[in-house]
Order: C-alpha cells, then structure tokens, then sequence
C-alpha cells in the first residue's frame, strides 16, 4: 500500500507520537499502517527525513524529527495515521502571481512535493514549511485555474479560499 511519500509521512507521524528506539519497532508500526518495508529503505527514509536517536525525559534514546530540542508528545495521531490521504489544504490565498496554501501541521512538504510534481505549467516552483506552501505562479495564470488544479491533486477539498 502507499507510495514513498505517503510512507514518508506515516514515519513523520509515528516519531512525532511514540517512543521508539529500534528500527524493527518502527518497521512494525509501519506495517500496521500499512506499509510493508525493508530495513535498509527505513534507514534510507530516516535520513532523508533528518530523524535522529536523541534522549528522551527518561535517558532512554528514541527517534525523534529534526529540530526538536526535547522530545514532545503528540497526543492524536490516530487520526493523522489512518486518514493521511485525506490531510490537505486549509486555506488558499492569493497575491498577484503568488499562491499561499497552509496546510495541517507536518504536511507542507508532501503536498508541495505533489504539486511540483504534477508539472503545472501554472506553477514556477513551490516552498514548503511546516504547515505553508508558498507557491510562485506563472504571470498568465488563471487563479480558476490554479485552484482546479490544487483540488485535484490535494486530497481534501474542504478548504478555505481567501481572494
């Protein structure tokens, strides 16, 4: 199941939400998400991702995401893991020949990385965040356009539109 995006994003979710200090016990959770892999593609994900072994409350070493300076909890991730294709845009705005989309937390990068390649001619070139993806378009742009497009490759329509 998934493709290696997706399987990105499962991995975000399940260190950002348990403890876990081995590869085979991220290799299990990934399976019970649904995404059977290898060992050597999880090392390869991890340091694509920048997922480091750092310390925990405990002394205990734990995966954890880039950035983080203490470890930190994330307390509803059975929703992030089981719905992962339906996380999309909250918002769309508008500035000239910019496009700003925020996004639910975590989930900048895999959306931006599905607009760039969905080769829009609309599209210049994206820049993902954590939660926001700024978007140059091309001058001729049609904004209609541009939001037919991001509906189709976005997996949840319910978005806010500001103009």
């Amino acid at each position: 199941m998934g493709n290696k995006n997706s399987r990105l994003e499962v991995i975000k979710m399940i260190v950002s939400s348990q403890e876990l200090s081995t590869q085979d016990d991220l290799l299990r959770e990934l399976d019970k998400a649904g995404f059977a892999t290898t060992q050597a593609t999880l090392s390869r994900d991890l340091k694509k991702l920048g997922i480091v072994k750092a310390t925990n409350e405990r002394q205990e070493y734990v995966y954890m995401m880039p950035g983080q300076r203490r470890y930190q909890r994330v307390n509803d991730t059975h929703m992030s893991v089981h719905n992962i294709h339906r996380l999309g845009a909250v918002s769309i705005k508008f500035s000239g020949n910019m496009c700003v989309v925020h996004t639910p937390p975590g989930h900048a990068a895999h959306v931006a990385y599905d607009i760039d390649h969905a080769e829009l001619s609309e599209v210049i070139g994206t820049i993902a965040g954590d939660d926001t993806i700024f978007i140059v378009l091309d001058e001729e742009a049609s904004r209609q356009d541009v939001l037919n497009h991001i509906a189709e490759i976005v997996p949840s329509g319910q978005y806010f539109i500001e103009q």
